[in-house]
């Protein structure tokens, strides 16, 4: 017999980042760049722990709102692009595509260990940027995460990933 699995589901207003960016698809064709105003939820599973409960909300709330204002205002950019450079360079981030340039302040700047800046792709840095803030706190009583990033009110690019086993254990 298959024994209870227990979720805990975070979505919250303020979960909400405005950022800049582009991708590229079709081998070669790049948008221009532009702007979302992204919302961020979260699901994460395991057991209950001896107070009843699968994560405490608010560590779980506060580790998510601080990823998310680290994205907020800036221009996202993916380092890991088999054909964009992104350079930083003094004070600015220079960012090459084929024939075209663009050149950012540094700090008005996010990088972004991914191959492109999609809704999908941004999902999973979260979550892996979650998982590795909270893994001391949580431990092993979580079994997995789900990371949505919503990009247009409805256009949601999801993540589901198990939650890692700390050495050891």
């Amino acid at each position: 017999m298959k024994s209870d699995t227990f979720r805990v589901k975070l979505e919250k207003d303020n979960l909400v980042f405005s950022a800049a960016h582009f991708i590229t698809f079709d081998g070669n064709i790049c948008e221009s760049i532009h702007g979302h105003n992204y919302r961020v939820k979260c699901e994460v599973s395991g057991a209950l722990d001896e107070n009843g409960y699968v994560v405490d909300f608010i560590a779980l709330r506060d580790t998510l709102q601080e990823i998310v204002n680290r994205l907020d205002h800036h221009v996202v950019l993916p380092t890991l692009h088999p054909t964009i450079q992104v350079a930083e360079v003094e004070k600015e981030v220079v960012v090459r595509f084929e024939d075209r340039r663009w050149v950012f302040p540094q700090q008005d700047c996010v990088l972004l260990p991914v191959a492109n800046t999609t809704a999908e792709l941004m999902a999973q840095y979260i979550g892996r940027e979650l998982i590795e803030k909270t893994q001391a706190k949580f431990g092993n009583q979580l079994t997995g995460l789900v990371i949505s990033v919503d990009e247009n009110r409805g256009q949601w690019g999801v993540c589901e990933m198990d939650w890692p086993v700390k050495q050891g254990e």
